[in-house]
């Protein structure tokens, strides 16, 4: 039988990077792992609705950086750095309340994705967003999908859905697909995301494909010297 594998996770080390990047005693790494996971998914709650790319960690001997990726960096950044201030000690109390220590340097970095479009989470959260307002989701999904195939570089893209889709008793699943998705194959530049529709008569799931081309190795040495900026 064929296996699933998550297109992101397929593509470690030949053209993605870990999420999260530091090196720790194989004694304390079940902790760090734990430590990072709770603080991610506190941050993706929090900031739901700031349209989120990615959230990524860096950590050494006495430093943490958080690295979170944005289309809106202005509506985290708030009027002369306040809602960054406040996020920063909102991490920070966040991490005295699991117990995890305080770094001796903290950094907040928050990046604008240029070309949101063509990111598979902010798409994701699009899709999730339109349903979320009871719009029709045959609609939102055409919509959202032009608009994705207009983006720069993007050659293909796929949206599925799943649930009670129109409020309908038995769940099934829609999906809308333009272009080619080459899954199997390692450098083709493949982004995924998950992401939930939270409605009064349930959840529906969106899952949200989009292939922007393929990385070759001058491609891809070319993009080494950024790699601790992320993808």
């Amino acid at each position: 039988m064929s296996k699933i594998v998550h297109p992101y996770a397929h593509r470690l080390i030949q053209l993605r990077d870990w999420k999260s990047r530091w090196f720790a005693d194989p004694k304390k790494y079940v902790a760090y792992l734990k430590e990072d996971v709770l603080v991610r998914e506190y941050l993706e709650k929090k900031l739901r609705g700031l349209y989120v790319s990615s959230i990524e960690i860096e950590r050494s001997r006495k430093a943490t950086r958080f690295i979170i990726r944005t289309s809106r960096p202005g509506l985290i950044i708030g009027r002369s750095g306040e809602g960054a201030a406040k996020l920063k000690e909102a991490i920070l109390r966040k991490m005295d309340s699991l117990k995890i220590p305080r770094p001796e340097d903290f950094k907040l970095e928050i990046v604008e994705v240029g070309n949101p479009e063509a990111d598979a989470a902010i798409v994701a959260y699009m899709v999730a967003e339109g349903l979320e307002k009871r719009m029709p989701y045959r609609r939102v999904i055409k919509q959202i999908m032009e608009k994705v195939m207009a983006a720069r570089g993007v050659e293909g893209a796929r949206i599925l859905l799943a649930g009670r889709l129109g409020g309908a008793d038995i769940a099934r699943t829609e999906e809308l697909k333009r272009g080619s998705i080459p899954l199997q194959t390692f450098r083709a530049d493949i982004d995924f995301k998950r992401e939930r529709a939270i409605m009064s008569y349930g959840t529906i799931g969106v899952k949200v494909w989009i292939y922007r081309g393929k990385i070759f190795a001058e491609k891809n040495s070319a993009r080494g010297g950024s790699a601790l900026g992320g993808n």
